[in-house]
């Protein structure tokens, strides 16, 4: 099958071209016939099997034949500030020759940001993309022009909902019009992912591509190490062979902070993103690591999904995600495209029931490497036996800092 069989109008087709798009994936072939016919869908799909061009193109395709005027036709919640401004981005590139107009609100600016947004809004857009608290404040004064939407698109929404923000969706959905299409989209479908459809989405076709395996040319692998050593065997990793783009995710936001100060000690070229840091900073980090002027990048899993970052050369668990779905997030932001990569996983003494759930989801042994003898202790294995460890990165006269 082809975008073409799909009969969208010429200027999506031109812009479907330009980015280089030609054969649709499993998700954008089945759900993008289900939102032509105006039926509501809840759909399970992973972050990069192309699900926002699977909303977008359909949404983009209807917004042409409403007459333009100073309403706001679709509104798109997001989990986060990076998500909604990387569909914003999405939204320009496949809306470019339409006219079709959008927005991204999300906190973290300053009032002159909301002030703007507000400005924005007031006077009307095809498209507003959102994190739910942003948009919360503003429809709470009641200048939104929301009587004429027609579409609303949950992206993320397990997410949304591990982030606490059910209440928040229900709050923003009681402002809609009851007369609406609603699209959601989750990677997962735990039980109050069930419930709030039940309460939004009207008879929806259901839609589920199941979670992937990591493609084969990820090489995965992990230590047994006790959570003490951890840093000094990432600070070893880094040292001994020279990577371009390295991802590390931490759990928290503390550990985020504390590994990048390690690394910035051993000489390496690291920063750190997580929620802590204004929206204005976060967005400089970015860049810098997508043009390499960032070699190592330490954030917590507000990145596991949404970041749009080609060639990470090693992805680094250094927490183990407790949800397994997390993991397959996580280190699919390697070797994407024609790309290889490498996935390391650093494997705590709490750690090896969460492992043993990737393994499981995943269908396959990850591969356990011996722990450097510099760090002078035993790798232990996931049945808990201990065992010399014979793997050495290199002589230890070559772990020292880079400038």
């Amino acid at each position: 099958m082809t975008f073409s069989q799909f009969n969208f109008d010429k200027r999506i087709s031109e812009a479907i071209e330009a980015v280089g798009y030609d054969t649709p994936t499993p998700v954008q072939e089945k759900a993008i016939p289900t939102i032509m016919s105006g039926r509501d869908m809840i759909a399970s799909a992973q972050t990069g099997t192309g699900k926002t061009a699977a909303f977008l193109l359909p949404i983009i395709q209807q917004l042409l034949c409403i007459e333009k005027n100073e309403f706001i036709h679709a509104v798109v919640i997001v989990p986060t500030r990076e998500l909604a401004v990387q569909i914003g981005q999405h939204i320009t590139g496949l809306a470019y020759y339409t006219g079709i107009s959008s927005i991204s609100v999300y906190g973290g600016g300053d009032g002159s940001d909301f002030a703007k947004e507000e400005s924005a809004l007031q006077k009307g857009t095809d498209i507003v993309v959102c994190t739910p608290g942003r948009m919360l404040s503003h429809l709470s004064s009641g200048k939104l022009k929301l009587s004429e939407l027609k579409f609303l698109v949950l992206d993320e929404a397990d997410r949304m909902l591990d982030m606490g923000f059910y209440d928040d969706i229900l709050r923003i959905v009681s402002y809609l019009p009851a007369k609406r299409q609603t699209l959601m989209f989750s990677a997962t479908m735990p039980v109050n992912i069930r419930r709030i459809a039940k309460q939004i989405l009207k008879n929806p076709f259901e839609l589920n591509i199941a979670i992937a395996a990591p493609p084969e040319k990820i090489e995965q692998c992990a230590y047994m190490i006790p959570n003490s050593a951890k840093k000094t065997l990432i600070r070893i990793i880094l040292q001994e062979k020279h990577y371009r783009s390295v991802l590390i995710f931490c759990s928290t936001k503390s550990g985020v902070k504390e590994l990048t100060k390690v690394l910035h000690q051993a000489g390496l070229n690291a920063s750190e993103i997580h929620s802590d840091l204004e929206q204005s900073k976060r967005e400089e980090v970015l860049l810098a690591f997508r043009n390499r002027k960032i070699e190592t990048l330490v954030a917590t899993d507000v990145l596991s999904r949404g970041i749009d970052v080609d060639d990470i050369e090693l992805v680094v668990n250094y927490d183990v995600p407790s949800d397994a779905e997390d993991y397959v997030h996580r280190i699919g932001r390697t070797a994407r495209a024609e790309s290889t990569g490498i996935a390391i996983t650093l494997v705590g003494e709490k750690d090896r029931f969460a492992f043993s759930k990737i393994e499981k989801l995943i269908g396959k042994k990850i591969n356990i490497r011996e722990v450097p003898d510099v760090l002078g202790i035993s790798a232990v294995t996931t049945d808990g036996h201990s065992r010399k460890s014979k793997h050495r990165f290199g002589k230890q006269k070559h772990i020292k800092s880079r400038s």
